[in-house]
């Protein structure tokens, strides 16, 4: 029962990624560093719907 989502990057608020997450085993929110285009650095992004 995989759910999918959207990762938001924690600087400009854009949405960059999608991913799935297993909302059966996941406890808390998916947090992730990625490279962010719009900032153009690596940033924290978390998971929004």
């Amino acid at each position: 029962m995989a759910d999918i989502v959207g990762l938001q990057c924690t600087e400009c608020k854009r949405r960059n990624y999608v991913t799935l997450v297993n909302k059966k085993k996941a406890q808390k929110k998916l947090e992730k560093k990625k490279f962010c285009r719009f900032c153009e650095k690596h940033t924290l992004h978390k998971e929004c719907k």
